[in-house]
């Protein structure tokens, strides 16, 4: 045991081989983040400035892009960072943090979105009895219970991963501190502990995604039988967001848990971690703006007071 090294900050690796390309991916990595945030503060900004979008449905929507926000915030500075400085290194309380907060948002965003369905489906199958079912009190409740199972779940599996000392190496074989990476590096006991979280993990969100879909297949039983058009026009219009979020959550969640782990640097490596890192925050502002009528409403009477608005300047200083 004396002669074992103790590592209190770990070395980052990347796929570039020279500072050109590690300045070119800083460059690409802040392009995507700058849009990230642009998207989700701008779905936010529309939700609440306008008073025709205070209802739950929009309310969790707006709670998920806080979320995407935090998600990416946490990995793609450090990320840009290092690359416009050269740096590669990350200090064992900054790594921990990360992971501790990253997987935070994630999992209370598991949670909104299992509460999102439920609330599409209470409104396009029992529209009735929507008000005494979705009220302002069961909102706070829900937002309130989501964070708190995000916040057990993230101390749970972040004391665990970083419970014993790391002996083995300090080298991670990724641009940030990936949770796979971590536990490769670990020591044996804590291997089998992380395997025993993500495998109750994996079995508690898959009752979650059961959960989604029975939802939504109710949901568009209920659409197809209603005879009404435009209902099921706004039904749709509604929901395919929210699916297309879901589908898009699954499948990057899957690449980043049940995926190999990586043991060298490679470009595949850089895109996998690409894909379920940065993607989905940057992706889910554009579908809820695209898919979603009232938020693309809402967004074209905005632009058009801010040309009119800049035309009457135009016509002033002139």
């Amino acid at each position: 045991m004396d002669n074992l090294t103790v590592f209190t900050e770990f070395l980052l690796m990347d796929v570039t081989g020279s500072r050109e390309l590690q300045v070119l991916q800083g460059v690409l990595f802040l392009g995507i983040y700058l849009g990230a945030l642009t998207g989700n503060l701008l779905t936010v900004t529309v939700i609440v400035t306008d008073t025709r979008l205070h209802s739950p449905m929009y309310f969790f929507i707006s709670n998920v892009a806080l979320l995407d926000l935090g998600s990416i915030s946490i990995v793609v500075p450090k990320t840009v960072a290092n690359s416009l400085l050269g740096r590669k290194t990350i200090c064992l309380t900054e790594c921990a943090t990360q992971i501790f907060l990253y997987a935070m948002f994630e999992a209370v965003e598991i949670a909104f979105l299992v509460v999102m369905s439920y609330d599409r489906y209470v409104a396009i199958c029992h529209p009735l009895h929507y008000g005494l079912i979705i009220t302002p009190s069961l909102c706070s409740q829900a937002t309130a219970g989501s964070w708190v199972s995000g916040l057990v779940y993230s101390a749970v599996h972040t004391g665990a991963l970083f419970r014993l000392p790391f002996t083995k190496t300090n080298v991670i074989q990724q641009y940030f501190c990936d949770i796979p990476q971590i536990t490769r590096i670990s020591s044996p006991d804590v291997e089998f502990s992380e395997f025993v979280i993500i495998a109750v993990s994996v079995c508690l969100v898959s009752v979650c995604f059961a959960f989604m879909l029975m939802s939504y297949v109710s949901i568009f039983l209920s659409v197809i039988k209603t005879g009404s058009l435009q209902a099921r026009v706004k039904a749709i219009s509604t929901c395919t967001p929210q699916l297309a979020i879901l589908f898009l959550f699954l499948i990057s969640g899957s690449v980043a848990v049940l995926g190999p782990i990586p043991k060298k640097p490679s470009l595949k490596n850089l895109l996998t971690a690409m894909f379920y890192i940065v993607m989905p925050p940057f992706m889910n502002p554009l579908i809820y703006c695209l898919r979603n009528r009232e938020i693309s409403a809402v967004l074209r009477r905005m632009f058009t007071r801010l040309s009119e608005l800049q035309s009457k300047i135009f016509k002033t200083v002139s």
